[in-house]
């Protein structure tokens, strides 16, 4: 659930040649991964300098280095800066690790056990927003609520004198595009969309 985070090497479009880097040529390369990067030219047999960053790697091509390594999880800062994925170093995953002494420890236990609650809980509100709104009638209520997703069903209350309805649900984050003009086109209004800080399901 959590996205995998890459160290890549990535270069400006500009510098390379038919999308691999020029051969013959002294490299300079950007990191702050330098063990990781000098292991990385010893693989691929080049001549480069490594130059150590502190931060902000992606800025420092063309004017000071040809080429970096950096993470990344989503490539947007590298897209933003113009610089293309060439070669991916590594790859991480994240996992929870114990010592399987605690599993045998019951107050222990207990309080992994609600860490993991948490840290769930924590991640599952990453996937979904709490969207509220209002409907005068029962016909765009009905229609709205056949089209909303839900954990198990939406919250309706009536507003007070009766001039309404009050909906809320917990729905999938990348829904709300199509929700909400589909809201709006049955005469739903106040729209609130809040994000989540956890979900225990």
């Amino acid at each position: 659930k959590l996205d995998p985070v890459r160290v890549v090497v990535a270069a400006p479009r500009a510098f390379l040649v038919n999308g691999k880097l020029p051969t013959g040529r002294r490299l300079r390369i950007a990191t702050e991964y330098t063990v990781l990067a000098r292991r990385w030219i010893e693989e691929q047999n080049l001549d480069a300098e490594v130059i150590h960053t502190f931060g902000s790697t992606e800025v420092f091509p063309p004017d000071d280095a040809d080429i970096i390594i950096d993470n990344t999880a989503t490539g947007s800062t590298l897209r933003a800066n113009q610089l293309d994925i060439i070669d991916v170093v590594c790859q991480s995953s994240t996992h929870l690790c114990v010592n399987r002494s605690v599993l045998e420890n019951p107050a222990k236990k207990d309080a992994l056990d609600n860490f993991v609650l948490l840290l769930t809980s924590a991640l599952n509100a990453r996937a979904r927003v709490l969207i509220e709104f209002n409907i005068a009638s029962k016909a765009g209520l009905d229609e709205c609520v056949l089209h909303l997703p839900a954990l198990r069903r939406p919250t309706v209350s009536p507003l007070y004198g009766d001039s309404g309805y009050a909906v809320r649900s917990a729905v999938p984050r990348d829904s709300l595009q199509r929700l909400i003009p589909m809201i709006r086109a049955n005469g739903g209004g106040d729209v609130i969309v809040t994000e989540l800080k956890g979900l225990i399901l």
